[in-house]
């Protein structure tokens, strides 16, 4: 899955404390937590095994807090999104959020000499919304994956709300899906059907619960 390692780098976030999150700018963020991640692939076993539960554990762990989940949906939801109820919103960021761990956890693979170079920021003070660039190459060759943050800064610090690889939008390419479930079941359809696809994820993250009790 070609957006596995950014969701991984995207997870180790919140090793760096929210403060200092907070505290630094998008492009020295990125660049500490992607050395942190390597690191993490080559220690953990199980991670670097691709052990579907501890990769749910880590998404469970890591990933959240520094994800705008809700802003996520909303740009994926799109026009739909102004048509449904608070209660409607809540309930299609928690969905989408559980496809997104489901899809990293899924999505994990081992270390074998993958290198991350992040590229300069360009950001003029008061920026809120910026983009990190970032090229992942093999240790084996081949041609190297340009994947790009769009990161925007929040009260909590910067948060990332999309990934883009090689042009392509992680977020923005299920819009088409969800406008097409929308004008045939409304948005409570398109609710019940994010919710049937993560009942498999459902039943591992509580698996990954219990084993960690």
């Amino acid at each position: 899955m070609k957006y596995a390692l950014a969701f991984l780098t995207a997870a180790f976030f919140n090793s760096v404390g929210f403060a200092q999150a907070a505290e630094q700018n998008p492009e020295a963020l990125v660049k500490q937590v992607t050395e942190e991640i390597l690191q993490a692939l080559k220690s953990d076993k199980k991670l670097a095994g691709g052990d579907k539960q501890r990769a749910l554990q880590v998404a469970e762990e890591k990933v959240l807090p520094h994800i705008d989940f809700e802003e996520a949906t909303r740009l994926a939801v799109g026009r739909a999104w102004s048509q449904a109820s608070p209660e409607q919103k809540k309930q299609l960021t928690t969905e989408f959020r559980r496809m997104l761990v489901r899809i990293y956890s899924n999505a994990i693979q081992p270390y074998e000499g993958q290198v991350i170079t992040v590229s300069p920021v360009r950001m003029k003070p008061g920026d809120t919304d910026v983009t990190v660039h970032n090229t992942f190459k093999r240790s084996s060759g081949g041609k190297p994956v340009g994947f790009d943050y769009a990161m925007r800064k929040t009260e909590q610090g910067w948060k990332i709300y999309d990934i883009v690889v090689e042009g392509v939008s992680l977020v923005l390419t299920y819009r088409s899906e969800f406008d097409g479930v929308v004008r045939q079941q409304g948005v409570d359809g398109l609710i019940k059907a994010l919710a049937a696809k993560n009942a498999p994820a459902a039943a591992v993250g509580g698996s990954a619960s219990k084993s960690g009790k």
